[in-house]
């Protein structure tokens, strides 16, 4: 499946998460305020960063492996059982952390041990979700793109049902809880579409370990470690930061912000994900890697720039539309944050090289990197410029951020003429 099949099949997934996305957003807004929305934002990075070390950050590794082994079934399965059997028992030993430390926990990231029930509800569904994300990794790595596309458009309807009705009962409580068990719930479905492929089997999925697949997942598993500390964390620090020096409700204003991008970014970043990773990881021809890239360039950076300009000629009316007026003063963190929508979108087709050929002690000098800068930038830029200096350190990091992909992936790229396997 080519670059374009995949972006128009993906397209339909995302234009749906689009609409339940803008129906979420505009429950949580009327139901949780800015303020609340910050709160949100504070427990989705936290929850991303115990779900990966529940799941040792292994899904991308699966992903990869499943498309370099396509024509080795027994392999895939070899690495499909070990990755299972590291997801259970790493899932089993994070719901019994998060169930000991629930209070602590709410009161790190939450700021209010009134919500530590909170992370009860993640404790008891979390190996559901991480069984969830390791089926769609594979299915991504199977290029079964319909049954992935479906899973997908599923757990956008199931995620704007449970957090609208759970809001309006509990409020921002009942957001919290949705967040935490809408995955588990998405689980079933994607458990039953793996049941009907002809390639699925519950005997390929949890088994003895084997030690070389282990060590060939460890290295993604090093990689996404990295991303799940680091990406979370700098979001945490500024958002904390922020709240501290202009409040929380300021907090949500760029929480929201940064959310449009998520939404309008989805069918470039989920396209990425779906055929990029799978792609690069099966070639085996440089020559080949330079023109996916190209082909990337051709086609996702004008639909970037397009989507980008015409989120920013509508900013008025896309905040009345999916917020409240207590939003409105976002409106003006919009320019610096959509040009480094863009920037970001031109270095992940090169990023993605990193993640495709298994470029772990770059990848991780990176991510901690740029990490440990934006949020250096966001500090610098705040203080002189207000909330505004939030996104002009988005933006400044992710130019230095290309910059430093364009010297170093043509390195790697031009230094081989052919790779067997990384």
């Amino acid at each position: 499946m080519n670059l374009i099949k995949t972006s128009l099949l993906n397209g339909i997934a995302v234009v749906i998460r689009l609409f339940t996305s803008i129906g979420l957003n505009k429950v949580l807004a009327l139901y949780v305020g800015p303020a609340g929305y910050a709160v949100i934002g504070q427990f989705q990075n936290a929850m991303g960063m115990l779900t990966s070390f529940a799941s040792a950050g292994i899904t991308t590794g699966v992903t990869k492996y499943t498309a370099e082994y396509f024509d080795d079934e027994e392999q895939q399965h070899t690495v499909w059982r070990t990755a299972g059997t590291i997801v259970f028992c790493g899932s089993l030993f994070a719901s019994l952390g998060i169930a000991l430390f629930h209070r602590s926990l709410a009161r790190m990231f939450l700021k209010d041990e009134a919500y530590a029930g909170v992370f009860l509800w993640l404790a008891a569904t979390l190996i559901l979700m991480v069984f969830n994300g390791l089926l769609l990794a594979i299915l991504n790595g199977k290029k079964d793109i319909r049954r992935y596309v479906t899973v997908n458009i599923t757990g956008s309807l199931v995620s704007l049902i449970v957090t609208g009705i759970l809001a309006k009962v509990w409020g921002l409580y009942g957001a919290l809880v949705a967040l935490a068990i809408n995955q588990s719930i998405v689980f079933i479905v994607t458990f039953a579409m793996c049941q009907r492929a002809a390639w699925f089997r519950v005997a390929h999925i949890i088994g003895p370990i084997d030690l070389i697949a282990a060590r060939n997942l460890g290295k993604f598993m090093l990689m996404a470690l990295t991303t799940a500390a680091v990406g979370p964390t700098s979001q945490i620090i500024v958002r904390d930061h922020l709240a501290t020096k202009f409040g929380w409700t300021s907090a949500g204003h760029w929480q929201a912000v940064t959310k449009i991008s998520d939404i309008y970014l989805m069918l470039i970043t989920t396209t990425l994900s779906v055929y990029y990773l799978p792609k690069l990881s099966e070639i085996r021809d440089i020559t080949e890697i330079k023109k996916e890239i190209l082909r990337g360039y051709k086609l996702i950076l004008p639909l970037t720039v397009s989507g980008a300009s015409i989120i920013y000629l509508l900013r008025d009316w896309i905040v009345e539309i999916l917020f409240t007026k207590d939003f409105y003063p976002m409106t003006e963190l919009f320019a610096w944050q959509l040009s480094g929508d863009v920037v970001k979108i031109c270095s992940w087709l090169l990023a993605y090289v990193m993640l495709g050929r298994a470029l772990v002690r770059t990848f991780i000098f990176t991510e901690i990197l740029f990490g440990t800068t934006f949020i250096g930038f966001t500090f610098v830029f705040t203080k002189y410029v207000g909330l505004k200096g939030a996104t002009v350190g988005y933006f400044i990091n992710y130019v230095v951020y290309w910059i430093t992909m364009i010297y170093l992936i043509p390195k790697f790229i031009n230094g081989r003429r052919h790779i067997s396997a990384i």
